[in-house]
């Protein structure tokens, strides 16, 4: 992916999905030879020229004002995550930063001794690439019981949420709404993705998702983007059954790429005791109260301890 393409890729996508009666214009039914709005139409509507618009969908303008941005923003009726995402592919394409040693991420002490107090909410940590990197026995239980509980600690088998999501047939299945969390996972890949255009280990994973997932491939076109916040989900659990819980990721203070999700369901509804008796079939080792511990800071990339 080349990040003066990404610009490109994003506001041509973002057009197309736009009609004339979406930002007040009147559509006098003649045959459009694209789909949605037609570059000079967009243009009139951010105040710049046609040629400098196309310029900028294809990559030859990349010194984009912010105020040119914003313009082009508001023309295409962009949200505020939206706004700041197409601010980062144009920083991105002004840009070429050397191409670094992706870092291995670990949850810290502060966050495993968080884990340790959310004994009765399931709970794990994930990093910037969707890479599970901790998470308490009851989330472990809840999310992925069918995954080794230790698999977070070493490196190179740590499940990832994307993954688990379109390519795991347990995960999909635990999901009534898969299509709607598939969806809010891909917005979520590409907002980081638009902020660290340098990620080679993101950048392989979106690769591999593509090639791999006709469904990922779909929605990753859309160029819709959308920070993770709150969600509702009905989860279908092959030990308790039906529940409903409340999402909530929330991003850690010390690892600002690190968020740290919660399922809550709500007070005394049958969901919570279905989740109290999931806690009660867990209990063990490796039971609601464990939690991942860090690995050493010498683990290397392909999981193996360096001296």
């Amino acid at each position: 992916m080349r990040e003066r393409g990404r610009l490109g890729d994003f506001l041509h996508a973002r057009r197309s999905q736009l009609r004339p009666a979406d930002v007040g214009l009147k559509d006098y039914g003649d045959r459009r030879r694209v789909s949605g709005l037609r570059r000079e139409e967009l243009a009139l509507l951010a105040g710049v020229s046609a040629s400098y618009y196309t310029r900028l969908e294809q990559g030859q303008a990349t010194g984009a004002s912010p105020e040119i941005l914003d313009a082009v923003a508001r023309a295409l009726c962009l949200d505020e995550a939206e706004r700041r995402h197409l601010h980062d592919l144009a920083d991105a394409g002004r840009r070429r930063a050397p191409a670094r040693r992706p870092q291995i991420e670990h949850a810290g002490a502060d966050t495993l001794a968080l884990l340790h107090t959310l004994e009765g909410v399931p709970a794990l940590v994930y990093g910037r690439r969707a890479d599970i990197l901790a998470w308490n026995g009851l989330g472990h239980a809840l999310f992925a019981a069918h995954v080794d509980f230790d698999a977070p600690r070493r490196t190179a088998e740590r499940p990832n949420l994307a993954r688990m999501l379109f390519l795991d047939a347990h995960t999909r299945e635990l999901y009534a709404d898969w299509e709607a969390k598939a969806k809010g996972m891909v917005e979520h890949l590409r907002l980081v993705a638009g902020r660290n255009p340098d990620d080679t280990l993101l950048t392989s994973l979106i690769g591999e998702l593509t090639v791999r997932s006709k469904e990922f491939a779909a929605m990753w076109t859309g160029h819709r983007v959308q920070p993770c916040a709150a969600a509702r989900h009905e989860m279908r659990h092959p030990l308790v059954g039906t529940l409903t819980v409340a999402h909530q990721s929330l991003v850690l203070p010390q690892a600002e790429d690190q968020r740290l999700t919660l399922a809550v369901p709500d007070p005394g509804s049958p969901s919570a005791e279905a989740l109290a008796l999931l806690a009660q079939a867990t209990a063990g080792p490796a039971g609601p109260a464990a939690v991942v511990p860090r690995t050493g800071p010498s683990e290397r990339a392909d999981g193996r301890l360096g001296r």
